[in-house]
């Protein structure tokens, strides 16, 4: 990849997956989950539930499922430990999160939690690169990953911030090279230097992007909702931007094509 080019430009336009109709939808390097971590998952609940559209059902231990249109797009949990951050975690999916782990450490990253599995639903673990942004794994069971995306009110990309995007490449195209540039790929994530959007102090991070139809009702009733605009509208060559927090202050970002 070159200098300032996105890993992943081509947009294409709201693609619905049913979870387990294709299986390759989710091969290794596709982002396949995201998840909050919230120090109040009820108000969570209501503040995803009026923002997107989500209705909730209970999922494994403490978490929740949130679906849209009666398919899961996301899940909300509580935070373990009052001093974890309030975040959403992209995680990518793997036939074999211990395999993919092992590439990991070699590739210079380090695994912030071991492979560990979550009941008969998969294997999860976290990882962080090299320039210490957090990203989880995935390794399916009956729980394959979106059940529905790219369409209004689910997740459409996830957006690496990076110090050093040079670094981001050789990482990242290493791990995920068939995601990123196999034939056919259709990759929706990217990376940009985090000076493009936040301060320079910002640490390196992903941000999740979730698709909206009006980004400027959408930024309405972030505000009305508690929450707050990070970074106002944007242009990119997968959509318009927008930063937000929500009422607890996770970030995310809302994306309209």
């Amino acid at each position: 990849m070159a200098e300032g080019e996105e890993v992943g430009e081509e947009v294409f336009e709201g693609e619905v997956v049913e979870a387990g109709e294709k299986d390759e939808a989710y091969g290794e390097g596709v982002p396949c989950w995201v998840d909050a971590q919230l120090a109040d998952v009820e108000a969570g609940k209501r503040f995803y539930g009026e923002l997107f559209g989500w209705t909730f059902e209970d999922a494994y231990g403490s978490s929740v499922w949130a679906l849209l249109g009666g398919v899961p797009v996301a899940s909300l949990a509580p935070k373990m430990d009052g001093r974890m951050p309030t975040v959403w975690t992209v995680s990518f999916a793997t036939p074999d999160a211990v395999a993919l782990g092992r590439r990991i450490t070699a590739a210079g990253g380090r695994l912030v939690l071991d492979p560990f599995p979550v009941g008969d639903l998969g294997v999860a673990a976290l990882a962080a690169d090299p320039e210490g942004a957090v990203f989880g794994l995935w390794q399916a069971g009956t729980h394959r990953g979106f059940g529905r995306r790219h369409r209004p009110g689910s997740f459409v990309w996830a957006q690496l911030y990076a110090r050093d995007t040079a670094v981001a490449n050789t990482f990242y195209g290493g791990l995920f090279h068939e995601a990123l540039f196999g034939e056919g790929a259709r990759p929706d994530f990217g990376r940009a230097e985090v000076t493009e959007v936040f301060p320079a102090e910002m640490p390196p991070h992903f941000l999740a992007h979730f698709r909206v139809d009006g980004l400027d009702a959408a930024l309405g009733a972030v505000q009305r909702l508690g929450g707050r605009v990070q970074a106002p509208p944007f242009d990119t060559s997968y959509g318009a931007v927008a930063v937000v927090t929500d009422n607890q202050g996770a970030s995310f970002a809302l994306l309209q094509r």
